[in-house]
């Protein structure tokens, strides 16, 4: 077996540098260095130690998610999946910095999920455990 410790990070590629951090931030997460790089990436963390890299080479003219909006499925990594410790208060600080839900919350074995969209159309779940 391959010993893991941890997800050292989690790479979106991102149309609009500025949008996205202003999105990001309101989430909690701090710019750190960028761009840099040949691709090239810009990263943000957050406290609780989630590192993101943008990866700067998006697109401009296509705002869709090829992965998420699109009748035919691609493989690829759908979104990412950040636990939180109280549900009602997440979606209320969401409401608060006037980010919308895409969907209703719901229910399953592992406790309560819900998710956002950020500026490209990336998918962010937030789930609470039980």
């Amino acid at each position: 077996m391959i010993e893991i410790s941890r997800i050292n990070h989690v790479g979106i590629r991102i149309s609009d540098l500025a949008a996205s951090r202003v999105f990001y931030e309101k989430l909690g997460f701090e710019f750190l260095a960028g761009p840099i790089g040949p691709e090239p990436v810009a990263i943000i963390e957050h406290p609780s130690g989630v590192n993101i890299n943008f990866i700067l080479n998006a697109n401009q003219s296509r705002k869709d998610n090829i992965l998420m909006q699109t009748k035919e499925k691609h493989t690829g990594y759908t979104h990412v999946a950040l636990e939180v410790a109280d549900e009602a208060k997440t979606i209320q600080q969401l409401h608060d910095l006037g980010i919308a839900l895409s969907g209703e919350p719901f229910t399953h074995q592992g406790g309560t999920s819900f998710f956002i969209r950020d500026p490209d159309d990336n998918v962010i779940e937030f789930i609470a455990p039980k």
